[in-house]
């Protein structure tokens, strides 16, 4: 029978469609980027923000034509992460200097903001809240805060070394429909809501490469994508193909996954038979 994570990536997002009766996975490869690069994030519009070994930044439209290049690469250090969740507001997080410089569109630098001058001196992830501020992790107060672009403190959640007798150190946040997730591959997913409340922390451990889908998230999870919905009693599984399991990095978008691949080149394939 086809696998319900099959109907929810079919239905959902358009992104699987079952070959008969069979649970195969075998997504169709479509593009090859020939940048080499280390890392990369994709928005919801199809662009594509390659960062390159010198950590230059280069941004691909839907048609993979260059529209854009981030170059002051001296000032910052090495890249820690992109978040592209707003097209129109991308987040660079360099961890070694504790900041957060904050794109345009164009890639143009909008503002940074020193966390070290926030009083908060060892953050270990960002990300992009749904009313465009920035979540982020404070390590040394063991809780995850918002704050907005010029670095003003929102709101904060409780310190999860008194909420929990061993405490998630999260090192992955998701804000999506609804929910905020933060991740600790050790302790599981802790589920929370828009003021950081805790909700639930689930015992899924040793998930990477988690990201939103429809409802809820999809993760590498073994050898397998894993969907997790909030309310939901089961977590399907697809198995990966070998050579999209073995990637360094991969996203789903619409109806694309992108990996990156050993050979730190991004490979695009259909999720369409």
């Amino acid at each position: 029978m086809i696998s319900r994570l099959f109907f929810v990536l079919i239905f959902t997002a358009a992104c699987i469609q079952a070959i008969g009766q069979s649970d195969s996975f075998s997504p169709k490869e479509i593009k090859l980027l020939a940048d080499s690069v280390t890392d990369f994030a994709v928005d919801n519009l199809g662009n594509v923000y390659l960062l390159k070994p010198g950590q230059q930044i280069k941004k691909l439209d839907g048609n993979y034509d260059s529209v854009g290049l981030f170059n002051d690469v001296r000032r910052y250090g090495k890249l820690y992460a992109i978040d592209a969740s707003n097209p129109l507001k991308v987040l660079l997080f360099y961890k070694d200097f504790n900041t957060v410089v904050i794109l345009d569109r164009f890639l143009n630098i909008r503002n940074s903001i020193d966390l070290r001058q926030l009083g908060i001196f060892q953050v270990s992830t960002v990300a992009t809240s749904f009313d465009n501020n920035i979540w982020l992790y404070d390590e040394l107060e063991g809780k995850i805060k918002k704050i907005d672009d010029n670095g003003a403190l929102l709101l904060e959640s409780p310190d999860f070394r008194v909420v929990y007798e061993s405490p998630p150190q999260v090192s992955t946040i998701v804000d999506h429909n609804r929910y905020l997730y933060g991740y600790d591959s050790s302790r599981g997913l802790l589920l929370m809501d828009y003021f950081g409340a805790s909700k639930n922390l689930l015992a899924f451990k040793g998930w990477s490469q988690l990201q939103p889908l429809s409802n809820g998230l999809v993760a590498v999870n073994g050898n397998n994508l894993i969907y997790y919905e909030p309310g939901k009693l089961d977590t399907p599984e697809q198995p990966l193909p070998e050579h999209i399991l073995q990637s360094k990095k991969i996203r789903i978008v619409g109806t694309k996954l992108y990996a990156l691949q050993k050979d730190m080149r991004i490979h695009i394939y259909q999720l369409q038979p």
